[in-house]
């Protein structure tokens, strides 16, 4: 990852207004920055959400809150909890996400 052309700057969560990104189950709430190709987000995730597929983009992703399922295509799966994190490559692991009882995430991909 390469990151130029980016002042100094601070971010104001609660200030980001929220797009929704409906699961399979559940929902995602997405406060979302754009810094060049960069993008970074807040996101939270309902209880019962499951992702409506399997995704291919290179994140790391840090929880703050909740507990979080990552499932690979491959069969894996890892439960993280806050203070945990994943980093994963594009287009290396496809992988997908759910929670039984809601997560907050910090996400920069």
């Amino acid at each position: 990852m390469q990151m130029s052309d980016i002042p100094f700057g601070t971010t104001d969560w609660s200030q980001v207004e929220p797009s929704e990104h409906p699961g399979e189950t559940g929902m995602a709430y997405w406060r979302t920055r754009q810094f060049g190709s960069l993008r970074v987000r807040m996101v939270e995730y309902t209880p019962g959400y499951l992702a409506d597929h399997w995704c291919s983009k290179g994140h790391i992703l840090l929880i703050l809150e909740g507990q979080l399922e990552t499932e690979l295509a491959d069969g894996r799966k890892f439960i993280l909890t806050p203070g945990t994190s994943y980093q994963v490559a594009d287009n290396t692991d496809p992988h997908r996400s759910s929670t039984l009882t809601g997560a907050k995430l910090f996400i920069v991909d």
